[in-house]
């Protein structure tokens, strides 16, 4: 820990660095819905903040350098990444798109939009924890681009699809960074957590919840507008050069998520010995613009109690919906579908506390043990 802590005394922050890495955090939330520039190019205003982060907690170094530069590229040891798979898919698709397209166009006019919402929000949500979030993400992108929707429909699918695989990617360690670095931690005495650690705790709580939002997406987005959808075709069309911008976008994105996090971490550490273990359900709002796999990191311990690491966690899933830098399925399907910083807000945040709230009263017995 003394490298989290450098910059610390005593294991408590300077006060520069405290004000610094705060003023940081209400950029993050603030600018990006304030200036149209910034929310045109979140990626390299993810990366400066990342970068004076790190720079004010003192913690550069080659390892961190080359973890952002890999992130990107790499899963574990495995040299795939998500930027391959928006890169290979993306090109793929581009190639096969009309193929692809007929083939979504023919299963929703057999079984109507409504089913296939809920189908797909279903299917997408219980699939990452096997096939990863990155894939499912470009599944989903690539899908809701080929439905007859118009742009408000398209964005609150999209929007809803990622809170639903955003909850289900955490039943195996292979869905995400955040349910792998979960096992990790938990891998020692008492929990000697395995493969099916995540699914034994969550399952109870996320399966019905993505039933609930699939449920919900097809009540609200279930209806056809073919007019409205010709006239997105060429909003949503793609070409090589595209493809391309999109993976280094995707690869500029989560390299500064990494610098961004490990940055903020003393802030974190410091900050998060001073609250009481439910209060972490709330505060874990801040997963809607930091990596979760970070304060998944940061906050859990196998000294803690299950009950404590069950409300962190599903604090963490549900408020990696509300905004685009919440999650890496959030970053590629906006990405994707051109979804703004603000118009997934409007979406997601509402909806993101509505489930919060909900978890909140449905964990509340536990929460307090």
């Amino acid at each position: 820990m003394s490298h989290i802590l450098a910059g610390t005394i005593n294991g408590e922050p300077f006060l520069y660095m405290v004000i610094g890495l705060s003023i940081i955090i209400a950029m993050v939330l603030v600018l990006p819905f304030t200036f149209k520039i910034i929310e045109k190019n979140l990626e390299p205003f993810f990366l400066l903040m990342g970068i004076l982060a790190v720079t004010i907690s003192g913690l550069w170094s080659w390892d961190l350098v080359l973890e952002a530069l890999k992130a990107p590229v790499t899963i574990g040891n495995i040299p795939i990444g998500i930027f391959q798979a928006v890169l290979i898919f993306g090109i793929l698709l581009f190639y096969f798109n009309e193929k692809f397209c007929n083939f979504i166009a023919n299963i929703e006019e057999r079984i109507g939009l409504r089913i296939f919402i809920f189908l797909l929000v279903i299917i997408l949500g219980l699939i990452s924890s096997i096939v990863s979030v990155i894939v499912a993400s470009v599944l989903l992108s690539e899908i809701i681009a080929a439905l007859p929707l118009d742009r408000k429909n398209r964005i609150r699918l999209a929007v809803l699809t990622c809170f639903a695989v955003g909850l289900g990617a955490v039943l195996t360690p292979l869905g995400e960074p955040l349910s792998t670095m979960l096992v990790q931690k938990l891998a020692t005495p008492p929990f000697y957590a395995g493969f099916s650690f995540s699914f034994t705790h969550f399952a109870v709580y996320v399966i019905p919840g993505i039933t609930v939002i699939a449920f919900f997406a097809s009540i609200w987005i279930g209806r056809k507008v073919t007019t409205a959808a010709q006239e997105n075709k060429s909003e949503n069309s793609d070409n090589i050069r595209r493809v391309i911008l999109r993976a280094i976008r995707v690869y500029l994105f989560v390299a500064a998520l990494v610098l961004l996090g490990e940055g903020l971490k003393p802030l974190m550490v410091w900050y998060f010995t001073k609250i009481p273990a439910f209060a972490f359900f709330w505060i874990n709002s801040l997963s809607a613009v930091l990596d979760n796999a970070t304060l998944t990191t940061v906050e859990i311990s196998a000294t803690m109690s299950i009950y404590q690491i069950m409300g962190i966690i599903m604090g963490l899933l549900i408020a990696g919906g509300m905004l685009i830098p919440g999650n890496i399925l959030n970053i590629v399907t906006a990405g994707r579908l051109k979804i703004s910083m603000k118009e997934w807000a409007v979406i997601g945040v509402p909806i993101g506390f509505a489930l919060m709230t909900t978890y909140f009263l449905i964990l509340l017995p536990i929460l307090f043990k």
